[in-house]
């Protein structure tokens, strides 16, 4: 299946790397955040991407054009320098299509804009380029394929630092405060499986999730698989740093190519 990620945003929220490089581009180690996620979907056998392309375009294009294999491969240097033999490959076997779609488009229309490039795809992966996670990824295609929908995304207890508020209707006074993470409430993870219907469901100028979902809720296609393992996005400078602890510590739940991991866990 071909993988589509969205790479053209703004990250007004990420301002201490925005005004250099767009988002995709900050790091994580010594790779950039758009790295680690193809990096995760190529381990699954999905090593056909398309890049919907955006703000500093030209920054995602030159990374890839100048690729260093080096900096996360093994390899052997001799003739003081003269030859370099690479020991292993990260993206030697993927095919990358890199797409403008627009400065200021949003999701929904970027996903447009790239429709041709997905001609004759029955079915189709999407993300964000920014979220990570641990999950298996053959469990929520086989979700989709179960359910023969046309849509299904990851659904997530997220524990990152957000909390939820209750408040009185009275005396606007908090009856409770907690963390995200101990409630009973899923937010959408961005991982997405998408049959080629989705196209019909999206009109000209809407965004993905609002129109386009609540069109497929109505219609009863759209499915949530939902998942209790790790998951994270960076959206600020505390995630970055808090990803960047994790990658050092050895630690990084996401990095399924390296590690063996548990079963997904449903619920």
């Amino acid at each position: 299946m071909k993988v589509v990620l969205f790479c053209g945003g703004l990250g007004m929220r990420m301002r201490e790397f925005s005004e250099r490089i767009p988002k995709p581009m900050v790091t994580i180690g010594y790779r950039p955040i758009l790295w680690h996620v193809m990096k995760y979907y190529a381990h699954y056998g999905h090593k056909d991407f398309i890049l919907c392309l955006g703000y500093k375009a030209d920054s995602i294009k030159r990374y890839f054009l100048d690729y260093e294999e080096t900096l996360s491969n093994d390899f052997v240097l001799a003739q003081g320098g003269k030859e370099v033999e690479l020991l292993n490959s990260d993206i030697h076997d993927w095919r990358i299509t890199f797409v403008d779609t627009g400065l200021h488009s949003n999701i929904g229309q970027r996903l447009k804009a790239v429709e041709k490039y997905l001609e004759g795809e029955e079915v189709f992966l999407a993300n964000y380029s920014d979220g990570l996670t641990d999950i298996p990824l053959p469990v929520l295609t086989d979700c989709f394929f179960e359910h023969g929908k046309t849509a299904c995304c990851i659904c997530v207890n997220s524990t990152q630092s957000f909390h939820i508020v209750s408040v009185s209707d009275g005396d606007s006074l908090v009856q409770s405060i907690q963390p995200i993470g101990h409630s009973n409430m899923w937010i959408n993870g961005g991982f997405y499986v998408f049959g080629k219907g989705i196209f019909d469901y999206i009109k000209d100028g809407e965004d993905l999730v609002e129109e386009p979902f609540k069109r497929l809720i109505e219609a009863g296609e759209l499915v949530g698989y939902r998942y209790d393992g790790f998951w994270t996005a960076m959206d600020t400078f505390k995630d970055k740093q808090r990803l960047d602890d994790l990658f050092g510590s050895g630690q990084a739940p996401w990095l399924v190519w390296e590690t063996k991991h548990a079963p997904a866990r449903k619920k």
